[in-house]
Parts: C-alpha cells; structure tokens; sequence
C-alpha cells in the first residue's frame, strides 16, 4: 500500500542493511537534494506496535537521515510534513532481504555520467553555485566534473568505458589543451600509465603558478603580456602557466631593473640577477670577499659586561624561592631581552669599505615566495685584498681575503660527509640529490603521519609547547604557522607519497573554508565532527614536516623516532628511478649497488653497459619488473638509499663504522667501471652534480 506518513511517526528500522556511518552515507549532500526536489522515491516501512501509529524504515534510511538533518535545521516541520511511503507487512527476515535488494541494485552514476549530467545542468542556466547548493557539493567538485566533461573524445570515451580511471582523467584534464592532451594520449593510450606520469607530462614545459617567478611576475601581468593559462581543478600545487618564456622574459626585466637600481644606489661594480635562491653556480670562477668583522667599540664592550652583570643579578633573583609569579616572569622576559641585545652587538654586519665597492659585486636573488633579496655575500673577478698583509693573500679565510668560489675547498675545513649522505660505494652524493632525497623521504613520513592523527596531536602539542620553554628549535616541523622551505625549488620526481598527500587533501571537508570572514570559517570549523577535526590536524602537521633541519646533508632525529612509532616502510612509498636516482649517480656507485643486491654475477652483466643502459635496467629491476632470482628481485625491492631511511642512533652508528668497508670497496668499483674496454669518461666541473664544489662546501660547512 502506497501513502503518506509525517514524519515525525518515522524511524529508521534496525534490519535496515545500511550500517555506514553518516558521514560515509554522504548524508549532507541527500539533505540538499531532498531540499531542493523533496521525496522522489517512496521509502518502504513496516508498521510497529508501540507506539500506535509510527512505522519503521528499512529501505531508504539515507533519506530519512536527510529529512531529519532538514528537520535539525529548522526547514521542515517533522509533525507537518508528509513523506511518501509503501507499507508492506511480513517477518524480519523477509523484509531484509527486501532490503538487501532494493540497495544491492541500485547502480550510482558513474563520473561520465556525472559530468554530462553537470554539463547539461549549467547549460540551461549557468548557476554553476546553484547546482552544487541543490546537490550538496562544492562549487570546485561541480567545476572539475565540466572539466572533465571537456575532455578530448577519445580520453572521455575511455573513462565512460572504465578503461582509464577518474584519477587517469583527472590528470589528462590538468589542462584545457586539448591537443597537448591527444599528445599525450597519443604516447600512453590505455597502456600503464598511472595519474601522477601523466600529470608530469602535461606539465612539462609548463609553469606553475606558485613558481618563484610565476610569483614575481603576477597573472595580470602574464595574462596582459599572452600569457595563457591552464586551471588545475584537481590539486593544489598551482595553475599551469603555459608560456613560460613569457614569464622569464618579464621577470628578467623586473629584476634586471632592480638590479640596476641598487648597483647605482650602492656604488657597487655590478649586480647580477639570478632566479634562484642560490648563488652557487653563478658564482663559480668568482671570488669570494671576505670581509673581517668589525671591532667592538669602547661603548659595546661596556654594554656587554653591564649585560653579564644584570643577567647574574636577575638569576640569583628568579632563584629565590619567595618571588611572586609576576615577578619571575618579568624576570625571564628581561632576561631574554638582555640576550637578544647581546646577541645583536657580537653579529653586526662586516662593513664594506668604500674604496673596494668598485672592484665587487653581489647577486640579487629569488627566494622562493617570489622576493628579490640581495646576497649578503660580495663577489670579485680577481682577489680582493680587505685588510692583512700582501703575503696573506692566498686566500686564506682568516686573514680578511678573497676565497675562491668553487676552488679547491682548501678556504674551509669541511667535515667528513654523515653516513645517510654517502652513495653505495663510498661517494659522496650532490649536495641537490641529497636535497631532494631528503624532500622525497619527507613526504613519505608526511603520507605514513596522515593515518596517525594523534600521533600528530602529540607530535604538535609537544612542537608548540617545547618551542615556547625552551630557545631548542630543530623540531623538524614548522607548525609554528610557518611553510617549509624546501631546499630545492622547481618541479620534482612524481612519487606515491606526493600523489597521496594530494589525494588526501581533496578527501578533507573543506566546506568550512568557503566562508568569507575569519569569524564565520572559525565556526564552520568548529562544527565540523572530531574526525572530520582530526584528519585537518594529520593532515596540517604532516604538510609541516620540514625536508632537513639545516643547510648540512643530516637528518632530523625527532622525524627519525616518529618513523620507527610508525614502523614507515619506506620501500612501499617510494622506488629508486632513472629520475630520481640512478641518472644521478656514478656508474661506480650502481655497480656497487647491483653487487650488494644481487652478487658478483649480476654486477658482471652490467659492467659493459653504458651508464644510461645500467640506469634503465636498474629502474626495472628494482621496481620488480626485472625477470631475476626471487632472492635478487626482493633484495631489489627491499632496497632504499640510506638518505631515505628514517635512520634510529644505532642504525646511524652502524653506518658510520660501515664506511670505511664502503671507502674500500670503491677503489674496486672505479677499477671494473674503468677497465670494461671502454674509454673512461672526464667529467667537467660544470657537467655533473658532483663536482660543484662551492654548494658542497656550503653546504657541509653551514
């Protein structure tokens, strides 16, 4: 029998199959529909005993759940309002398995379907807002399915016929070309190919918009000048600016200007603009000016022991037992006060004298927020003497001279290279690999800290709480509000890890965000459920986690014990490839590898190779792909560079008494890559990542 009922006589029946939890159900979005439509299929209820007159719901439970959500908010009346139904009467077990079928035939839309469906819904009004309000979506999921419904026909056709996945789609329509995506198309068709290799495609020769130089130049700009642009409706790494010779020509012109500007301003030789936030290549062939510090006046020493003097007296004052609250904090504050001005008066700036200003120059660089900050560092094309005599000027960093950049690195005593910083074989990797190893085997920890949100409670609370007791900082996380900054800039290796953190991103309930003001997003994020709280806080903390804690090629201990919690399998999240690794490191240093993996016999069928021969075979065999031995194929896979392990003090102590076995064994490994009938190669300084000595030397000096 078919009728109506209020729905206040209503109850959802406990044989209905449907158990998910609400936020599973999606019952947010039926709300919406329900409001925007009303009840356009009957529920199926049976009539219950007590209380006379109400009837239980086993089939349509998620639009009961949505009536009483409207009914929650005040926009039905639940004793008014009228609910179609069809009464059937039988035992529970028939009435379940009416349930059961009525759900188990249900068949959702597919995305196809759903695009098409958006498409054609714009079209009569263009209300693209009030589409998404009707259906319970937001406007950004409503623009990603017309842009999918843009698709080149074959790329659309694949995805209706569920050869190619949303996600395969998604990456085709990261950009609205849709020759660049037939290109693509094209190469990789239906073949293997996941999202995040189709997305680095389609990128290439692109620009992001979060680039430095993206940054600097602005979209009015650009867009003024032909620039056009693709939007990414599907991450948040930044719209594509497919141009990018149009933003190096306006950014080369913005800084070239402001380069003159401050050349003229500081009387200074030249200034050379660089868009990078490292010197390191522009200045090899220079000379570095090293200029002495300053001595502290009669007026700076005196401060300084009146500093000591008041320090002393404010610590044996907080060691009273009687101080009062207040008082104790008054003192700490002055104390801390005291130490900043001290700190001050011993690191003031070296003066550069007027009369070498002509001879010097400095590079005015791009950070990666898209600022132009001038180098503290001046440069010179031949030796500048600065103070010392004529017989001190070798170079030597002490006697106030000129140190040559990229030299021999005999102008610093560089400390041995840390275990995790050394390849198979004993050399030391690039100061850049390690940069972006380190960046990779971040984001790792970052994927593995999602699925733990109060470890990352903890983790914050400590960061936060630590930081604010003590002057300690290397905590590896900025969750001081603060964004990493990455130690390499520009477009990086895809990995799982990286995919991942976007996908996990675009799972988060971001409805909160859409308000205007602070006031109304606090709210909204207020009302959001404890997990849906939960999984914004993993979510923060692990997109907080720092690549390294300083310039020097180390690890961050606090990450460490966070992974060995977490027992991160590295290996699962992330693969050794031509791109990542094995291109670029020595030929010597994958033989020692394919030695240590597989035995002499596997190192011996790819000696005669060429290094681009060894590196594509190596990206197979430890990506399993390889038809090897079971015990060399799981080696293979069970292998990651020690940068990339998540290293405990015994592991890392292990290592260190393993390098020497390791320094011994690349002699050996030199010999076979040298002696294989071929003539070995002599690299130039300017043609490897190795030998840039003046990033190295910074960088384990810093």
């Amino acid at each position: 029998m078919t009728t109506s009922v209020k729905l206040a006589k209503l109850t959802l029946s406990p044989i209905n199959v449907r158990k998910r939890p609400d936020d599973l159900l999606e019952i947010p979005q039926m709300a919406a529909d329900l409001e925007a439509r009303g009840v356009l299929q009957n529920l199926l209820v049976t009539p219950v005993k007590k209380p006379r007159g109400t009837f239980e719901v086993f089939d349509g439970g998620r639009r009961l759940r949505g009536l009483l959500m409207l009914a929650e908010r005040g926009v039905i009346d639940p004793d008014t309002y009228d609910v179609p139904v069809k009464v059937l009467v039988g035992d529970e077990a028939t009435l379940s398995e009416t349930s059961t079928a009525a759900n188990f035939h249900q068949l959702k839309m597919t995305p196809a379907e759903e695009c098409r469906a958006f498409q054609y819904f714009i079209g009569l009004n263009g209300d693209i807002d009030g589409v998404a309000k009707r259906f319970g979506l937001t406007r950004r999921f409503v623009e990603g399915r017309l842009r999918l419904a843009t698709l080149a026909e074959p790329i659309f056709e694949a995805l209706s016929e569920g050869t190619i996945t949303l996600d395969v789609a998604k990456a085709y329509a990261s950009t609205e070309n849709q020759e660049k995506q037939l290109l693509v198309w094209n190469t990789y068709g239906t073949g293997y190919a996941n999202a995040d290799t189709i997305r680095r495609v389609i990128a290439n020769e692109t620009m992001k918009s979060n680039d430095p130089v993206a940054i600097l130049v602005g979209e009015d700009r650009y867009v003024e000048a032909g620039g056009k642009i693709d939007r990414d409706l599907f991450s948040d790494s930044g719209d594509k600016w497919v141009n990018p010779e149009i933003a190096q020509r306006l950014a080369a012109d913005i800084m070239e200007a402001e380069a003159k500007r401050i050349g003229e301003e500081r009387g200074l030789a030249w200034i050379r603009p660089i868009a990078s936030n490292y010197t390191h290549s522009a200045a090899a062939g220079l000379y570095r000016v090293i200029l002495p510090a300053p001595d502290l006046t009669e007026e700076q020493l005196a401060r300084l022991d009146a500093i000591t003097q008041r320090q002393e007296a404010i610590a044996e004052e907080m060691d009273d037992e009687i101080i009062t609250e207040e008082a104790y904090k008054a003192l700490d504050q002055e104390y801390d006060t005291l130490s900043e001005e001290e700190h001050a008066i011993h690191n003031v700036a070296p003066v550069l004298p007027d009369e070498i200003k002509p001879l010097v120059g400095a590079f005015l660089k791009l950070t990666p927020k898209g600022e132009m900050v001038l180098d503290t560092e001046y440069y010179s094309e031949e030796p500048v003497q600065v103070g010392g005599s004529d017989d001190e000027a070798g170079g030597d960093e002490d006697s106030g001279t000129s140190g040559r950049a990229g030299g021999t690195g005999r102008e610093h005593a560089s400390p041995p290279p840390r275990p995790e910083a050394v390849a198979p074989g004993g050399k030391p990797l690039s100061a850049r690999l390690y940069d972006e190893l380190a960046m990779q085997r971040r984001d790792v920890l970052a994927a593995t800290l999602l699925s733990h949100p109060a470890l990352a409670l903890d983790y914050a609370l400590f960061v936060m709480i630590d930081d604010r007791m003590s002057t300690f900082s290397a905590y590896g996380s900025t969750i001081r509000a603060r964004s990493p900054q990455d130690p390499v800039s520009g477009e990086q290796p895809s990995t799982r890890a990286r995919g991942y953190l976007a996908e996990a991103h675009d799972g988060l309930d971001a409805s909160w965000t859409e308000h205007k003001s602070e006031v109304e997003r606090f709210e909204a994020f207020r009302a959001l459920d404890d997990d849906g709280k939960a999984a914004w806080l993993a979510y923060i903390v692990a997109m907080s986690l720092e690549a390294k804690p300083s310039y020097r090629a180390e690890q961050c201990p606090l990450h460490n014990r966070l992974a060995t919690i977490m027992e991160v399998d590295v290996a699962s999240w992330w693969r050794p490839t031509s791109e990542n690794f094995f291109d670029r490191v020595s030929k010597g240093s994958i033989l020692t590898l394919l030695a240590d993996v597989g035995g002499a016999a596997l190192t011996a069928r790819h000696a005669t190779m060429k290094k681009s021969e060894i590196s594509e075979s190596c990206a197979k065999l430890f990506a399993g792909e390889a038809i090897v031995e079971p015990e060399v194929r799981d080696a293979a896979l069970a292998w990651v560079p020690n940068a990339m392990k998540f290293l405990d003090q015994a592991e890392a102590d292990d290592l260190e008494v393993a390098e020497d076995d390791a320094e011994a064994q690349m002699d050996d490994a030199e010999i076979v890559e040298a002696g294989e009938g071929e003539v070995a190669e002599t690299v130039s300084p300017n043609e490897t990542d190795t030998a840039q000595p003046l990033a190295d030397q910074d960088a384990l000096a810093a």
